[in-house]
């Protein structure tokens, strides 16, 4: 009976004012509750870019750590506030499904990296490592502002100097050693050979 009243709830929203013509369409089993499917405005080839968003967007952990960030004391704009923007303005939305223009992240990305400032199709893999690497680099940034000013444990500054910077989630997220192994069949010898993968 929890289950005809939660989808009669849902299939009300799928139905009512709000709904788009596809959410009345495809119906209201097929949408999960608090998700929300967002096509992006295309801003001349932008297409590279808006596929790495989306898959982003539905990479749950990155989501959520995106979301959060956005929810902390208001930070000077950057492409990692664009982004967290952009995914709060998709995950508020009181339809289900729809388009949204992700103008401000485009033009933050386009300020930032020249490589990107054109309107030529550009490699999406080359993109999603440009962007998590920059996110990366100001989580760094950050948490070495917030050291510095004492916002944070362990504040000694000489001894960080020398040291690699600590993983960000993006590290912890996307991070991880591809583990290669080869059996001979005959003398049953093993091997091991280990990449790192970053991304």
């Amino acid at each position: 009976q929890t289950q005809q009243i939660f989808l009669g709830k849902v299939c009300s929203i799928c139905n009512g004012a709000n709904a788009s013509a596809l959410e009345k369409e495809i119906g209201p089993e097929q949408f999960p509750v608090n998700e929300h499917y967002f096509g992006l405005v295309n801003f001349g080839n932008t297409c590279y870019c808006n596929s790495v968003l989306q898959a982003l967007y539905f990479c749950r952990p990155f989501r959520d750590k995106v979301l959060a960030y956005k929810s902390q004391p208001r930070k000077k704009e950057n492409l990692l506030t664009c982004l967290a923007d952009l995914f709060h303005s998709i995950a508020t939305q009181k339809k289900k499904v729809g388009v949204i223009p992700p103008k401000k992240f485009i033009t933050r990305l386009r300020k930032e990296n020249e490589l990107f400032d054109n309107y030529m199709q550009q490699d999406a893999h080359e993109f999603l490592n440009y962007l998590l690497n920059t996110i990366a680099d100001i989580l760094q940034e950050e948490r070495k502002q917030e050291k510095q000013n004492g916002r944070l444990p362990n504040g000694n500054v000489d001894s960080e100097s020398s040291s690699p910077p600590d993983p960000t989630w993006v590290h912890e997220i996307f991070q991880g050693t591809l583990t290669n192994e080869t059996r001979c069949l005959t003398c049953e010898t093993v091997s091991f050979h280990l990449n790192s993968l970053e991304n």
